[in-house]
């Protein structure tokens, strides 16, 4: 079987959890904040975990992910 290459945008955007979840920061938080009240900004700052239905894809785009895991741990 072929290897697989890593989507670059993905890999910058996702991380994958020790238990094989992913992660994912929220959107939002980059410009214009002027305007955002101090609830809003951190309600919108760290990380959560990608949706059951996206996982799939996400997963397929960093194939890889995982392995540098166990190597760096």
């Amino acid at each position: 079987m072929p290897k697989l290459k890593t989507h670059r945008g993905a890999a910058k955007r996702f991380k994958k959890t020790a238990t094989g979840k992913v992660k994912r920061s929220k959107a939002f938080l980059r410009h214009i904040l002027t305007s955002k009240d101090k609830k809003r900004k951190s309600h919108l700052s760290g990380t959560v975990l990608v949706s059951e239905a996206d996982t799939p894809k996400v997963k397929r785009m960093i194939p890889y992910e995982d392995q540098w895991l166990v190597i760096i741990g």
